[in-house]
């Protein structure tokens, strides 16, 4: 018989055997911790044991205790500026150094690049160019590709669409008979202010070597927007349109043609359908998304701050940003919302800038080859005279070290109404005029001496903005398409007074900012001392001969990235010191700033003012429409093999 008292612990025991059994394995655990602590850690575990503290979502003692000093640590290895430079200056002394040097050569070379012949006069051309020193003499892809589709046609058909489109309104003729070219608008009735301009400045190009060319006729857009959109089933399938234009220019457009879209479409509706059947902007309601970012806040992020997606830079300008496979972003370019109707059929139509999709044909503008007080570096207006250095130049070391813009708030039409916005313009002012307690990441050398320890701070944009900001509109173009009209539109967006473009010069950094169509402003930019920060989705007849990161600074068509760049070449401002905490802030301002980063703000200054000076120049102009002319000649002809040049 077992004894009462053994048998009630045994009883006991098995009714709690859970409860002791946790307790026992807690107590072993609890030992072993113990002795683990007092036990000297090898080398590896104590490297473990860093990365598991970081791998904590608690706070470290250190961001506790503030005794406890910590290791400084640089947010990147290194700034991406200084590679994307180096890429950039490789990339274009390539392509210099690798242009033909005698005409055999580019004859060579005009055949491996388009597989036919050059045109006829192509030799006087070359002489041409030697004789005003042209330096790219090989690079014209973009001209080619504008007029790779026009091969299609026929000479005739050719000759027939140039006059049918040239009755269409804002777009004028450039006629050339008998060695005389002549301005002809074929609609008087319809009233432009802008027609002629742009033809007037086109027959101007052609003046030193219009009588080598045959007849011809060249249909020039008197406005700045792109107007030729074909749809991609029409491009694909010809038999889908109707290819003879005999019939007159109804049958072809398929009724009477209006000059602006009234109720019955929108640009980007037409743009679209440039687009593959299989793309988003195809594909219904896909080009609908909220344009407004919801930013979601981790609560149990690491407070630490680190580059963010403001820290990233782009090669090159949004030319080629693909609003086929991402038709949302249409909302933030005002070209897709003009009031000028585009025209649906591959009509022949001369431009001074081309966005993607668009099938016009691009040639210098008229702003960069003539001289005005708005738009040409060192015109003297009074004496009529160009002069080297613009009589408002300043010296590099006297500059403001701030991102200066002044204009209209142009930029897109009202089709349909409601999306100003989001236009280029307002939203970079919008951005620079920013007052409220949002913050903007910047990441900046500290101390500035320093190449190789970057840090990164949340700073408050309002802060930003009065320190490496001067940008306003000074002039309110259609306000009421505005939501709220002209009281909202001053009260989002800083205005200023208008001011002459030799203030320009004054400022280190230039951005330049499309309109309705490409910035006239940028030659202009280029000739300065100052360094142009260049946003745009357009390429013009220089694209291919001017490299981003060598000549001018590209910024995204979102823009975040200004605050960075801006940092990198001028060094951290006053508040990003205050809001990192740095001991830099003990240094006097001009120790503050970044030595290297100047440096290289001024290569670029100097890199793009030599650019305007030796391809930039009118000269450059000339030989480029006359190559134009030369091209357009042979697709004028009805025998093309006789229009080509052989040595």
């Amino acid at each position: 018989m077992i004894p009462r008292k053994r048998g009630s612990c045994l009883t006991f025991a098995r009714r709690n055997s859970g409860y002791i059994f946790m307790f026992c394995a807690l107590f072993i655990f609890m030992q072993l911790g113990f002795h683990n602590g007092r036990t000297p850690r090898t080398r590896t575990q104590r490297d473990l044991l860093v990365q598991e503290e970081e791998d904590n979502w608690i706070s470290k003692p250190s961001s506790i205790l503030p005794f406890v000093e910590n290791e400084k640590k640089s947010v990147i290895s290194e700034h991406p500026i200084p590679a994307l430079m180096e890429e950039a200056e490789a990339k274009y002394r390539k392509k210099l150094g690798g242009q033909s040097r005698t005409l055999k050569a580019a004859v060579e070379e005009y055949h491996r690049r388009y597989q036919r012949a050059p045109p006829k006069g192509f030799d006087d051309w070359w002489a041409f160019a030697q004789k005003n020193d042209v330096k790219m003499i090989d690079e014209y892809d973009g001209l080619m590709e504008d007029l790779a589709p026009f091969f299609e046609l026929s000479g005739e058909e050719i000759r027939r669409r140039s006059l049918q489109v040239g009755e269409l309104p804002s777009i004028d003729l450039v006629r050339i008979r008998d060695g005389e070219a002549t301005v002809i608008n074929v609609n008087p009735g319809f009233h432009d202010s802008e027609v002629s301009a742009r033809a007037r400045g086109f027959r101007s190009m052609i003046g030193k070597f219009v009588t080598t060319l045959p007849d011809m006729d060249f249909p020039i857009n008197a406005k700045a927007e792109g107007r030729v959109l074909v749809p991609w089933e029409h491009r694909k399938y010809p038999n889908l349109t109707m290819q003879d234009s005999s019939k007159g220019t109804e049958a072809m457009l398929g009724g009477p043609f209006k000059p602006d879209w009234g109720e019955d479409g929108t640009v980007w509706e037409a743009w679209r359908r440039t687009c593959s059947p299989d793309s988003s902007a195809r594909r219904l309601f896909s080009s609908l998304r909220p344009t407004g970012n919801i930013q979601v806040k981790n609560f149990l992020a690491t407070k630490d701050v680190t580059p963010g997606s403001d820290f990233s830079f782009v090669k090159e300008t949004s030319a080629n940003e693909d609003y086929c496979n991402t038709p949302y972003a249409h909302y933030n370019q005002g070209h897709f919302f003009s009031d000028w109707r585009s025209i649906p059929v591959l009509y022949p139509v001369f431009s001074p800038a081309k966005a993607k999709g668009f099938m016009d044909i691009r040639i210098p503008s008229h702003y960069y080859y003539g001289s005005t007080k708005r738009y040409t570096y060192g015109w003297d207006s009074v004496n009529l005279e160009l002069k080297k250095v613009d009589p408002m130049e300043v010296a590099w070391e006297d500059k403001i070290d701030k991102i200066f813009w002044r204009g209209a708030t142009t930029g897109g039409g009202s089709h349909p109404p409601g999306f100003a916005p989001q236009y280029q313009r307002h939203r970079f002012l919008r951005m620079a005029s920013d007052k409220s307690n949002n913050t903007k990441v910047v990441t900046f050398a500290d101390p500035p001496t320093s190449g190789a320890f970057w840090s990164a701070a949340a700073v408050p944009v309002a802060s930003l903005n009065e320190e490496v900001m001067d940008t306003a509109f000074v002039k309110a173009v259609s306000a009421a398409s505005y939501p709220g009209g002209q009281k909202a539109l001053e009260a989002d967006h800083r205005f200023g007074d208008s001011v002459p473009l030799g203030r320009h010069w004054a400022y280190k950094y230039l951005i330049d900012l499309d309109g309705m169509s490409y910035s006239g402003r940028f030659m202009a930019f280029l000739a300065s001392d100052s360094v142009p920060i260049k946003s745009t989705v357009y390429e013009e007849y220089f694209t291919g001969w001017i490299q981003p990161w060598v000549h001018f600074i590209p910024l995204s068509s979102s823009y975040k990235e200004i605050y960075n760049i801006h940092a990198y070449f001028s060094g951290a401002t006053e508040s990003t010191l205050i809001s990192a905490n740095s001991s830099s802030l003990n240094l006097p301002p001009e120790q503050r700033r970044s030595v290297e980063g100047d440096k290289r703000l001024r290569r670029i200054a100097r890199a793009g003012k030599r650019w305007k000076q030796t391809i930039g120049r009118t000269l450059d102009m000339e030989v480029y429409v006359y190559r134009l002319c030369l091209e357009w000649a042979r697709l004028w002809a009805d025998d093309r093999d006789s229009m080509n040049f052989s040595l």
